[in-house]
């Protein structure tokens, strides 16, 4: 299960400064979408319900851990998975930050994403599908991500908590 976790993780740490001046909340990534989008990630929000026992032990970890995911309005992934984020932030107090506005390139050869729009982040943190959720701890280490959306565990706060433990 640890190699799962460590598939394309950076050894070099993020710097969370600079991702914070880049990124937005996952409530302000959502509250900015334009429409058709907006609706289908707040219909989300509005319905899901998470694990109260998984947001209860991600309560501990508030303050020492961030979620930083890769998205965009017009992946049907993201629109299962931000607001889900959303709503771990707001019930666990996790950090969440977004990066948002990703494009393809489809006529590019080498690069997936076009830049800009879509942040360089994109291949410095080697985001091949999205969303792509990485968890650090406070350092900027990356302790390991999930890629579209939750292989391991059923649900995507089950599956966060899951990566947090393997490190403690």
């Amino acid at each position: 299960m640890d190699n799962f976790f460590r598939r394309g993780r950076s050894n070099v740490p993020l710097n969370l400064m600079k991702i914070r001046m880049r990124t937005v909340t996952a409530n302000d990534y959502i509250s900015n979408l334009e429409e058709p989008f907006k609706e289908k990630f707040l219909t989300r929000k509005q319905t899901y319900q998470p694990c109260r026992e998984t947001i209860s032990q991600l309560r501990a970890f508030a303050g020492k851990y961030v979620i930083i995911a890769f998205s965009a309005a017009w992946c049907k992934d993201c629109a299962l998975n931000i607001p889900v984020l959303a709503l771990i932030n707001e019930t666990s107090g996790l950090e969440v930050r977004v990066f948002g506005g990703l494009k393809k390139d489809p006529l590019n050869q080498v690069h997936k994403w076009r830049i800009p729009p879509s942040p360089q982040e994109v291949e410095t943190l080697n985001v091949e599908k999205i969303p792509l959720v990485i968890i650090a701890d406070m350092e900027g280490r990356e302790i390991g991500r999930i890629i579209e959306n939750p292989s391991h565990q059923p649900t995507l706060e089950q599956e966060i908590n899951e990566i947090i433990r393997s490190k403690q």
